[in-house]
């Protein structure tokens, strides 16, 4: 597809010279330096839900996050009937 892009004089002279060192089209390189950078935009996001855990790899095995009911037995631990 094909789209106009307005850049600084001295930022595109650089891209020119670093895809012509590195034998890559300037289109070549700037579609790689746009799909770099949205990986690390999606990397830096956490999903929603998700919890984060400071040891181990998650929740115990059994254990059902959206269980609200079970999750609460299992934090406080067994009830005294007394």
């Amino acid at each position: 597809m094909r789209t106009t892009v307005r850049l600084d004089q001295e930022l595109l002279a650089q891209a020119k010279a670093l895809a012509a060192r590195t034998h890559r089209t300037l289109n070549e390189l700037i579609e790689q330096a746009l799909r770099a950078r949205i990986e690390v935009e999606r990397s830096a996001q956490r999903p929603a839900g998700s919890i984060p855990t400071f040891s181990g790899r998650g929740p115990r095995p059994g254990i059902d996050i959206n269980d609200t009911s079970t999750l609460l037995d299992q934090m406080e631990g067994p009830v005294d009937p007394d």
